[in-house]
């Protein structure tokens, strides 16, 4: 028998640190070592970061592993999964894992990784009462979900809001606990956590800050949880998301130095020959790190040390975070919280919801903080590392403005990035990396990069840096691959529409079967697409698929922070009588209804309503629904044009009651807001508006496009009719024509940018044309029902919201 050359390697831990550093080792050396792998988790190596995204019901487990069985029998890797290493030979070099098994090693990597603090409270051992760390965590969260409902996450931090947004997408009532005064005070200075919070309190997230827990209350399950000052929280799930600590009982048992973690040099050796450590578990210069960049740094550092190529030790890293926090940009690097000698430039803007600092010593870039608008995060980041000089160009990082060497080319700026500035925050990729997979390794599209970098493989955040680079390194040559509407399709929204059309697919389930989806039950992107895009396809034939339906949809009023709900009943045009307003005041006083508001569309809002009283609500005001919760027609705003106002000059109340009549309960892709302005004054704010109408001399101009959110846009001129037949006429046309060419969750705003107006304009311009699409919008309006009524006259429908266990699968609008 020849005895093999090849050097034994031993790798505990199949984490993504680890084998990060055998992934560095195969490309130095794929023949110098024998490689064998022990995982605890029954799984392949996964990326951990993905997990809330696993929660949320995005993804399942094989869309975030990171190196499949396949791989590991590739490279002639020999792996346990499920098996905990209990002990370390360093005299006879072996380890033996609780199974039994045993192998020999010339050079033993550790990487053990963390496990979760779990607060030494009473009642900690209690039924429900879990961590967040892994995909057992997530299963027991996702079982969990389908039969209870109130939800604790204790932890404010980045892990803690990752699983309450998990949470809170399986449709439980989730709140926060966390210690200090505000959320992720480890990443963010006050001002960026204090408009975290307000963005993740309007998704429904809760908040409970400055507790300290006590104690767990329950019997065999958790009932509440307890805080220092008496109170307590209602809780069927508490998950502890309060940090983490380096895993390091192995190595102390075996002889090998600990501190907080496993103490290694700058070539992460431990004070034991042969034997290394990386990743979390490792204490590198008093400092364990816990992102992901500096574990990938160490692992190349090791991988080299190992093939015998020369390299530079491992000098720390300085770190940064950029990351998206339930929908929002989030980016922090260096030292953000104004150390002593330093100075702080900010810029914030409430409305747009963008906030900016800068940090600044002796002229150099010490740290920064970005929400809202993280698109400069890897170029102050590479400033920071640097340390080179910002003087008089303070301003300009500071507001994001091209300076002279870059002017506004996103190329240009991708070019002079440094080569090790990091593009990839999840897999640790950086620039020089991508650029080398272009460059020498013949990568032409961005799924080439990702397979060969693993850069965009997780988030998908850093995916437009990707798409510059390989525009930058690959000219002609690069490659576009389409991508779908998610992750289980490859198809395009019109690549899908037009084969439902063609081959008359009449369900979500047969769209998904027929046109081959990757996942069988699809996810909350997909799913709610489909169930718009069939009924407005088929509006006489398609069955309303209830389940694909965002939660506010479902239970057809808007989730509030608290668990409650609010109503907005139908008011035509903001037009109301003392009758109305006196059957809306009796209700909510009846109800003990906690506010009552005037909104923003002239609507009358009643807020603070229980689940289970929304169909006896509903039933006593004996009103349309407002559809105030759904992506329809919400409302149409009006001024009181010439019945009044001595500058009017049509009666825009009019019109706006007729437009609203004619169109609601319209499902639309996103939400369309309508307003009829009696003059050119425009107290009704049409242009601002889906559709706005304003009334002139003689006629009316008909305005799309707008948007008064986030991302104010001015509607864009389409027309001047001059009869209220003709803005009808129009107005169907135009709503029409969104409906049947839009994505689902496309606002008409964002919608009239990615076509143009000119093609709008050409589709609308026959009379023919706008004719046949009003005739299809009205077809479509003729099979619809108010919910509200169906709910109060149908007992079976009634049932779903009485207080009972809710058991089905729950989609949350992201």
């Amino acid at each position: 028998m020849i005895k093999s050359s090849r050097k034994k390697l031993v790798l505990v831990g199949n984490g993504m640190a680890g084998v990060r550093a055998i992934e560095h080792l195969l490309k130095l050396a794929p023949d110098t070592y024998e490689i064998t792998i022990f995982g605890a988790e029954p799984h392949p190596n996964y990326n951990r970061i993905m997990l809330s995204s696993v929660l949320a019901g995005g993804t399942d487990l094989s869309e975030i592993v990171i190196n499949d069985y396949e791989w590991y029998k590739n490279h002639n890797i020999t792996l346990y999964t499920g098996h905990k290493i209990e002990s370390i030979d360093t005299e006879n070099k072996v380890v033996r894992s609780d199974l039994g098994v045993e192998a020999a090693y010339d050079e033993l990597i550790l990487a053990t990784g963390s496990d979760p603090f779990m607060l030494p409270l009473p009642g900690a051992d209690k039924e429900g009462v879990i961590a967040f760390r892994d995909i057992k965590d997530c299963q027991i969260m996702m079982e969990t979900a389908k039969s209870y409902k109130k939800a604790v996450v204790i932890g404010g931090g980045l892990l803690g809001l990752e699983a309450a947004r998990g949470l809170l997408h399986l449709g439980m009532d989730v709140s926060v606990v966390h210690i200090s005064e505000y959320i992720m005070e480890r990443q963010l200075d006050r001002e960026a956590a204090v408009m975290l919070q307000k963005e993740l309190e309007a998704q429904g997230m809760k908040f409970l800050l400055t507790k300290q827990s006590e104690a767990i209350l329950g019997k065999k399950r958790v009932k509440s949880l307890l805080f220092a000052d008496g109170s307590t929280a209602e809780a069927d799930l508490i998950v502890m998301a309060v940090g983490i600590r380096p895993n390091t009982a192995l190595a102390k048992k075996s002889g090998i130095t600990v501190n907080r973690g496993i103490v290694v040099n700058d070539y992460m050796e431990t004070n034991i020959p042969g034997v290394y450590a990386i990743g979390e578990c490792a204490e590198h210069r008093g400092i364990a790190y816990g992102l992901v960049a500096p574990l990938y740094e160490q692992g190349a550092v090791l991988a080299k040390k190992l093939a015998g190529v020369e390299t530079q030790g491992y000098e720390g890293s300085v770190t940064s975070t950029k990351l998206k926090v339930s929908g929002v940009d989030v980016f922090s690097g260096g030292q953000y919280e104004e150390p002593a000698g330093s100075r702080a430039l900010r810029y914030q803007d409430e409305i747009g919801g963008v906030y900016k600092k800068l940090v600044i010593r002796e002229d150099k870039l010490i740290g920064a903080v970005l929400f809202g608008d993280t698109a400069d995060g890897a170029q102050l980041f590479s400033l920071i590392k640097s340390g080179e000089s910002i003087q008089g160009k303070e301003r300009a990082l500071l507001l994001g403005l091209p300076d002279d060497a870059v002017k506004s080319s996103p190329t240009a700026r991708l070019d002079a990035m440094a080569d090790d500035e990091i593009i990839c925050g999840c897999n640790g990729v950086s620039k020089g990396a991508i650029a080398e997979a272009i460059t020498s390794g013949g990568c032409t599209s961005v799924g080439q990069i990702k397979a060969c970098t693993k850069a965009s493989a997780s988030c998908g955040g850093c995916k437009p840096l990707v798409e510059g680079l390989l525009e930058l390194y690959a000219g002609d040559a690069a490659v576009k691959v389409k991508e779908g509407i998610c992750g289980c399709t490859t198809l395009s929204r019109d690549e899908i529409v037009a084969e439902i059309k063609r081959m008359e697919l009449k369900s979500v389930k047969e769209v998904m079967n027929v046109l081959e989806w990757n996942n069988e039950e699809g996810c909350s992107k997909c799913r709610p697409s489909l169930n718009y895009y069939l009924g407005m396809l088929w509006p006489e034939e398609y069955v309303d698929e209830k389940e694909s339906r965002i939660t506010n949809e479902r239970f057809h009023a808007n989730i509030q922070k608290d668990g409650t709900y609010s109503v907005v009943p139908r008011i035509y045009g903001g037009v109301t009588s003392p009758a109305e307003l006196k059957k809306i005041a009796e209700v909510a006083e009846k109800f003990d209804v906690p506010l009552v508001k005037f909104t923003g569309g002239q609507r009358l809002d009643l807020l603070g309503i229980k689940k289970e009283d929304l169909p006896k609500i509903w039933e006593e005001l004996d009103m349309p629904s407002g559809h105030a919760y759904g992506k329809t027609l919400r409302t149409v705003k009006t001024c009181v044009g010439s019945t009044f106002c001595r500058f009017g000059t049509q009666d825009s109340i009019a019109m706006g009651i007729r437009l609203e009549k004619e169109f609601e309960r319209l499902n639309t892709p996103a939400k369309v807001k309508l307003a009829v302005s009696g003059c050119p004054r425009n107290c009704a704010e049409a242009t601002i508006k889906d559709f706005g109408v304003v009334a002139i001399d003689g006629g009316w101009e008909l305005h799309v496009g707008g948007n008064g959110g986030v991302h104010v846009r001015a509607t864009d001129l389409l027309c001047v009719v001059k009869t209220e037949d003709e803005v009808v006429e129009w107005a169907s046309a135009f709503l029409q024509y969104y409906r049947e060419n839009a994505g689902w969750n496309e606002r008409t705003s964002t919608w009239v940018e990615r076509v143009g107006l000119d093609s709008i304009k050409k589709a609308l311009e026959e009379r023919e044309e706008r004719l046949a699409l009003q005739e299809r919008i009205q077809t479509a309006l003729s099979v619809t029902t108010d919910p509200w009524k169906e709910i109060v006259s149908n007992k079976k429908l009634r049932k779903n919201f009485e207080p009972i266990s809710r058991t089905e699968t729950v989609y949350q609008e992201g």
